[in-house]
């Protein structure tokens, strides 16, 4: 049985992964933790477990860590995870340098997989269009159109950069080299082999991808739709399972299905 934290256990997802986890009949809730003063701190979510406000003691009954909460949190945490010797699965977006310097520290000492999604459709998406861009030359313009709810902040969306970082490596550049600006009437002509992005948001779209190939005269387009919120709580917890057998290290949701790129 694998013992299994919720972090954000308040948010949208964090309310579908504990679903998830009390579906599943070899994955137990070890626990749920908020920011203080949320409305669900002190509510009972399932054998007797009352969310509280610090990761600290969930993350010692817990395996493993699912963390789906805010960049500003992270780093309380991962100390939390080493201190409890819990993996954890990051799925937050809107991370900085200092936070993935962070991640880096943490995962010397336990596993740590970070997911900017962890739909298994999406993970199969950016490999498909990493195949692309390395095959098809800088002649084909490359756009990554994503749409999300109204509610979502961070643009382009994670999962977005996520597959604009797979089209890059296909091109054997990182993606800051490659990434151009949101085109407008004052932009001028668009810079060949770039990689540009558009943000959608409105209603209650739980995430829409499109990778654009525009080449002359022919287009190719790889996407992916989520159709509910349930999916990511799926494929977390599916990260959870395998990263709670796993050594001290860093993965991705990649590592899990066996994809080397």
């Amino acid at each position: 049985m694998i013992k299994i934290g919720v972090l954000g256990a308040g948010g949208r997802m964090g309310q579908a992964i504990i679903s998830e986890v009390q579906a599943e009949p070899d994955t137990r809730l070890a626990g749920g933790v908020e920011r203080p003063g949320h409305p669900i701190c002190g509510s009972v979510i399932g054998e007797g477990l009352v969310v509280c406000a610090n990761a600290a003691p969930v993350a010692h009954k817990a395996d493993v860590l699912i963390d789906f909460t805010s960049p500003s949190a992270l780093d309380e945490n991962l100390r939390a995870a080493m201190d409890g010797k819990a993996a954890i699965v990051i799925g937050t977006t809107g991370l900085g340098p200092d936070n993935q310097a962070a991640i880096d520290k943490a995962a010397r000492s336990i596993p740590v997989l970070q997911a900017a999604n962890t739909a298994l459709g999406v993970t199969l998406l950016a490999e498909l269009v990493e195949q692309a861009a390395r095959a098809l030359d800088t002649g084909w313009d490359i756009e990554i159109v994503e749409l999300h709810h109204k509610h979502k902040v961070d643009a382009p969306s994670g999962t977005a950069l996520y597959l604009g970082e797979a089209a890059a490596r296909g091109r054997g550049k990182r993606l800051d080299e490659l990434m151009i600006p949101p085109h407008t009437s004052t932009s001028g002509a668009r810079r060949a082999g770039g990689i540009g992005f558009a943000s959608l948001r409105g209603g209650s779209a739980a995430g829409e991808h499109k990778v654009i190939l525009a080449g002359e005269g022919e287009r190719l387009e790889l996407g992916h739709v989520a159709e509910s919120r349930e999916i990511f709580a799926r494929g977390a917890v599916k990260a959870a399972r395998w990263l709670s057998s796993q050594k001290p290290g860093r993965y991705r949701m990649a590592d899990i299905f066996g994809l080397k790129s």
